[in-house]
Formats: C-alpha cells, structure tokens, sequence
C-alpha cells in the first residue's frame, strides 16, 4: 500500500512538474529568446502566408533536445490563429493511426509530430502525398482484390522535430518548405531566458545566482528551467529567501552539477573512456555498455554538448577525450601521440 501511495505521489510530482514546463514556455514569438535567423524567417514565412490566406508551409526543426522545438511548434500555430494536433514517430504504430489523425485536421490546422526520424517506413510514405497534395492514398484489401482509395484531405502544415535529421529520408525531408537547425544558446541568451522564468515562478533570486544557473546548463533552455525549479524546491524547503548565489552553488553541488554543466552520466562517459578505453578512440557501443546507458541516449543526449565544448572528440576510429577534457577532470593527460586530434564529423 505504500509503495502504491509512493507511486501515486511520484505521478502527482510529474504531473505538476509538466504544468510548470507549459506555464514557462513562451507564448508568442516576441517572447522566444534565441535562435534570432530562425524567428526572423518564420516572422516572414507566417506573414506572408496570413496575407495569401494560405497553409504556412510544412517546417523541419532539427537539433540537440531542449532547445524550444516544441515550443516553437506551438507558438506558429498560436501566431497563425490555428489548432494544433500533436504526436511522436514512435506513438504511429500502424497506418490507420495516421489516417485517423489526417482526416480529423481541419482547413490550415498544424500537426505536430515529434521524433519524426523515427516513423516507420510504411507510415512515412503515407505522407508523401498528404503533405504534396493534401490527399490520403489508401489501399482496401488485400491480393488480387486490392484496391487504391483515395480521400481528400483539408490543407495542413505538418511540423517535424527531430534530434537526427540523417535519419530522415530524402524524399520526406524534401517535402518541407521550411527547414530550420537550432542552435545551443549563448549564456546570455540561457540569462534572459531564467530571469523570465523566475519571475513567472515568483523566486527572489540575486543576479548572480541566475549567472550561476546559465553557467551550468549546457547552454540549454530545457535543463536551465530544471535547474531552477529544483533550486526552487530546496529554497522552499530551507526557507530561503532571497536565493543567494551562494545557495545556488551548494544547490548545484548536491544535484552533482559542475561548473560546466557537466553531470554525473557526462562524468562517466569520460571516465570510462580514459580509464577503459586508454582515452580512445572507442565505439559509441562500447561506451554505451561500460556506462550501462544506451548509445542513442548517448549520441542524442550527452555527445552533443560534449563535442560542444570540445572535450569529446568524433574521429573515423570513434569517440577520443580531448586535453581539455583531462584537464576539467584534474586527470593527467597521455602523451599526444596516443591522442588521435583528427576533427572528422560521420
């Protein structure tokens, strides 16, 4: 019974924990800090398609996790005056799945499917003809009774995300008018981005403790509101106010945060490459099973901003730490020559 109570409780806590990640996305693009080229053409492409009375035509966002695709979906479809339907690659299982969600769309809704590299084949080719010509091709039957139907659909403007844009297809990837990299954000830009947050969540917070916070959150705006809210939740706890920046570092060093951003997993990433693997060059495979992590939580999720900083190396042999890397870890660095510095991103 209080293992049952203890799981309710932990769903209450991320179900509460989802409504702040809402409350703190922006609302509008005005509101949206960074990624200034994207914006800029969006301002253009969504003006002009409201002057033709037309559907914006379908966007590709592609880059690390965290950086505002979501929420960007979700502003264009609040700037265009529009509904928006969501999904993820993984949740279309079959192909009637995505012919329910297609023919349920009203005229210029958006649907927004996340994790896009990750549809299936079959479903993924449904969509070629519903993104060029608004159409759903379906077949009735099967063998020789087979037979194509097709329905009309309303115009749409479809919004892809994804981590991993090499996995899409050229043909669905070439169907997209609009295609648009996020990039990480600057500290200044993570800044202006906490200062808002804090505001919205009623914190007194000195701002050099928000310095602090930008400073460790891989220039991310996703994991910069994390942080917050977790350092929220030790104020409260401790009765702190206002946050100091000295209560922010202690915050930061009991959730095992650095300077850097770097957290425990990043830590042991690193590791287990210079004590396992002589500092490479080593698969991502082999990282993945001497850290007990998966390599595509590893690829999408840790390299990303390792390689960012440059402490992580992508050479043809595998992944190599980098001096800087060492030198983070206060570890004594190997003679260059065992340190392949060849920069050849694959």
């Amino acid at each position: 019974m209080i293992e049952r109570d203890n799981e309710i409780t932990s769903a209450k806590g991320k179900m509460a924990d989802n409504k702040l990640d809402l409350a703190l996305r922006p609302k509008t693009l005005a509101e949206y800090v960074g990624q200034a080229d994207a914006k800029m053409n969006l301002t253009v492409s969504m003006t002009a398609a409201k002057k033709r009375k037309e559907p914006l035509e379908h966007v590709l966002f592609y880059g690390p996790p965290g950086l505002g695709k979501t929420t960007l979906a979700n502003i264009i479809a609040s700037e265009m005056g529009v509904s928006i339907k969501t999904t993820s690659g993984p949740a279309i299982e079959k192909q009637g799945d995505l012919a329910s969600i297609l023919t349920n769309l009203k005229e210029n809704d958006i649907l927004f499917i996340d994790e896009i590299h990750r549809l299936k084949t079959q479903i993924e080719e449904i969509l070629y003809s519903a993104m060029e010509d608004y159409a759903l091709d379906i077949i009735i039957g099967k063998g020789p009774a087979a037979r194509s139907m097709r329905l009309e659909l309303p115009r749409f403007t479809l919004i892809g995300a994804t981590t991993k844009i090499g996995s899409l297809s050229a043909p669905l990837r070439d169907r997209f008018g609009h295609v648009y990299k996020l990039d990480f954000y600057s500290e200044e830009e993570i800044q202006q981005i906490l200062k808002r947050s804090a505001i919205l969540l009623e914190m007194k917070i000195e701002e050099k403790a928000l310095t602090e916070i930008a400073q460790c959150s891989r220039r991310t705006p996703r994991i910069a509101n994390r942080l917050l809210k977790r350092i929220r939740d030790f104020a409260t706890v401790e009765e702190v106010s206002p946050i100091t920046l000295k209560f922010t570092q202690k915050c930061l060093v009991t959730m095992g945060v650095d300077m850097l951003g770097l957290d425990k997993t990043d830590r042991q990433i690193l590791l287990a490459i210079i004590e396992k693997f002589q500092g490479g060059p080593v698969g991502v495979n082999a990282i993945a099973a001497a850290t007990s992590e998966e390599a595509e939580t590893i690829e999408d999720l840790y390299e990303p901003y390792l390689l960012q900083i440059g402490f992580l190396d992508r050479t043809k042999r595998g992944r190599v730490v980098t001096e800087n890397a060492y030198m983070h870890l206060e570890i004594k660095a190997p003679k260059k020559k065992n340190i392949e510095q060849k920069h050849l991103f694959n």
